[in-house]
């Protein structure tokens, strides 16, 4: 979701997606690959008003929701993969080859250390590294994977 001001340079008028009205406002909210007025934008469930709760919005089976609809509605729980643990469906997440972990568990197997979005880190056979202890790091022709970055990411994030 994008919060627009209409710049200096006159445009064509927009239509709402909402309401089908034309958008003079000074500001406006373009998700979905459409325009919206500010107004207008708002969750299917509690009709709260997306540009004023946050910078985005979910969209699932023709609604469109605020992150708390979206999560109550079709969050799901799952379990850590490296302590086993439930995660709430509300909780952020680090991702690695189709596993997922508690952002505390996603730490180096050799020293420990949480590895942090943006973080250059090795999945190996499982296991992650980070990119200072990764297993025959010296052997720069080995058959080891390339590297991998991952960040903060939430499986229910739409638009």
């Amino acid at each position: 979701m994008v919060n627009s001001q209409a710049s200096g340079v006159p445009s064509a008028p927009r239509s709402c997606a909402g309401c089908g009205g034309k958008i003079a406002d000074r500001f406006l909210l373009f998700s979905m690959e459409r325009y919206w007025h500010t107004r207008c934008l708002k969750c299917s469930c509690c009709q709260a008003q997306l540009g004023d709760i946050g910078t985005t919005c979910y969209s699932k089976g023709g609604m469109i929701l605020c992150r708390s609809d979206y999560i109550r509605l079709f969050g799901h729980s799952g379990a850590c993969s490296a302590c086993g643990q439930s995660i709430p469906a509300n909780e952020m997440v680090m991702r690695a080859q189709g596993n997922v972990y508690h952002l505390k568990c996603f730490s180096c197997a050799t020293c420990r250390n949480r590895l942090m979005p943006g973080d250059r880190f090795h999945y190996i056979n499982g296991t992650i590294f980070c990119e200072h202890d990764r297993p025959g790091a010296a052997l720069l022709n080995s058959h080891l994977p390339p590297l991998q970055s991952n960040s903060v990411l939430t499986d229910q994030k739409v638009c």
